[in-house]
């Protein structure tokens, strides 16, 4: 009982110092939030050990009732490598944003910097509380939280077509949140409860329950801008700040992932999972061709990251039918590819954040000269880009291979056609932008020291290749509580 009740304070400890930071002005949120992640990962680290001892789920019940009375917090293997995952990018996002961010001493403190402090903070008790929640309507809750702090992220600079993009963001957003609630609403009114244990041994294949799902993917899909309703998120990345870009890209979208892991991994049976979760990885597979042709003819760094954003986010779901069918690193590669993504990507969008503000602009025809006077954030954007392509030894590589001798092992050859040919298209706009950089510079480009930012950078680079180096067994915990 003593370690279950790591996972209240888990989604405590950041709603706490958003409140006292938003209380005592920008300094003290900046402070907080440079030292609430160490806290928060050392939280998740004693949430995985607990789990790893136990070999087993952990469960807190809120106010000691048990549903369906009460409302209960879980923590098994995936949502655990996910929180880990959430507090060390999120922490060093925040260090690389003190550059831009930071209030130094006799400063005047600004708006701008006190929401962005906040909104980071609000941002991370979103997750935590997607991420330990086990009840459809408290998942539903904490989405809400993380749409309502990223769109003022993304809008942080107040352009008026910054502003234009953010709304397109909440209108898809709220679109989905409908369709999610009119779902939880049909599966309440069918079964009485909403606590995923209950209802796994309740659902049936009736037309209720069929709906309510149909309901529910709808809306996590426009969410997590999965094709076709990912018209929101390129517009969003391309004028929001680059620590708010980095996590809308790493940790924002994996919110409704998660979701819809649940919903259809642990909550629908699977006789009525086979056709759905085809259709979830058809659409990915769509993703993954079109973002990364799309992500080929842009003509801005940002948006070419933002649309490869929507092509990775397809590996994700090809999870959904490999696992159903008993692929034997299904699950595995599908954790693994969430969790590499997320820190390859972060770095991607922090390295053309630096840059862009050294350059004054983000137009790749226009980076040459940039490998000889920012190596360092161009080696990590290299890096990155090995493990979104899934060239060895990098994360993005572990996880595409088990994926790929999953759908070998489970006849689904089709799906394994589909990644070698992503690998390539991804290899061919990581590959466009080093080119470019490496070009001969048409106006000087000023050769710039390697500050804190860059090693931020090339750390979360570091990150998504060294995954790829662990032996498998050391990812026993994601096996814990897996459907």
């Amino acid at each position: 009982m003593i370690e279950a009740g790591l996972l209240p304070l888990a989604a405590m400890l950041p709603a706490v110092a958003m409140s006292l930071g938003f209380a005592g002005g920008a300094r003290l949120a900046e402070r907080l939030t440079l030292l609430a992640p160490p806290v928060g990962f050392l939280i998740a680290l004693a949430i995985a050990a607990a789990l790893l001892r136990g070999g087993q789920p952990l469960v807190y019940h809120l106010g000691a009732w048990a549903p369906p009375l009460g409302l209960a917090m879980r923590a098994d293997g995936l949502s655990t490598a996910l929180l880990l995952t959430t507090t060390l990018i999120l922490g060093i996002t925040a260090v690389f944003a003190r550059a831009e961010f930071g209030s130094a001493a006799g400063e005047a403190e600004t708006r701008r910097k006190l929401m962005f402090w906040c909104l980071l903070l609000a941002l991370w008790t979103a997750m935590a509380c997607v991420l330990l929640s086990n009840d459809l309507f408290n998942l539903f809750v904490g989405l809400e939280l993380l749409t309502f702090a990223a769109v003022p992220l993304a809008a942080l600079d107040g352009k008026a077509e910054t502003i234009s993009a953010a709304l397109r963001y909440l209108m898809f957003a709220l679109l989905g949140s409908v369709l999610y609630l009119l779902g939880v609403a049909l599966l309440y009114g069918s079964h009485g409860t909403l606590d995923i244990g209950l209802l796994r041994g309740l659902v049936r294949m009736d037309a209720p329950t069929m709906l309510a799902a149909a309901l529910m993917t709808a809306g996590l899909i426009a969410k997590a801008a999965l094709f076709p309703l990912h018209l929101w998120l390129p517009p969003a990345h391309a004028g929001a700040p680059a620590a708010a870009s980095a996590l809308l890209s790493a940790l924002v979208v994996k919110g409704s992932f998660y979701l819809l892991v649940r919903l259809w991994l642990y909550v629908m049976p699977p006789e009525a999972s086979w056709a759905a979760t085809q259709l979830l990885a058809g659409l990915g597979a769509m993703a993954i061709l079109l973002g990364s042709l799309v992500a080929l003819r842009q003509a801005r760094l940002k948006l070419l990251i933002a649309y490869s954003t929507i092509a990775q986010i397809g590996y994700l779901f090809f999870m959904f039918p490999l696992v159903l069918a008993g692929g034997s690193g299904a699950w595995l590669g599908g954790v693994l590819q969430a969790v590499s993504h997320a820190f390859a990507k972060a770095s991607m969008f922090l390295a053309a954040g630096v840059i862009s503000n050294a350059l004054g602009h983000d137009r790749i025809a226009g980076l040459g000269g940039v490998a000889r006077a920012m190596p360092v954030p161009l080696i990590a954007f290299g890096l990155a880009g090995l493990s979104l392509m899934g060239i060895p030894p990098s994360g993005g590589f572990t996880a595409k291979w088990l994926l790929l001798q999953s759908a070998l092992q489970t006849g689904q050859w089709w799906w394994a056609v589909v990644m070698l040919g992503g690998g390539l298209l991804t290899g061919g706009y990581v590959f466009r932008v080093l080119v470019a950089s490496m070009r001969g510079a048409e106006n000087p480009v000023a050769v710039s020291r390697i500050g804190l930012q860059e090693k931020m950078v090339l750390l979360l680079a570091l990150i998504s290749v060294v995954l790829g180096m662990l032996p498998l067994y050391s990812f026993g915990l994601v096996e814990i509580g897996r459907p």
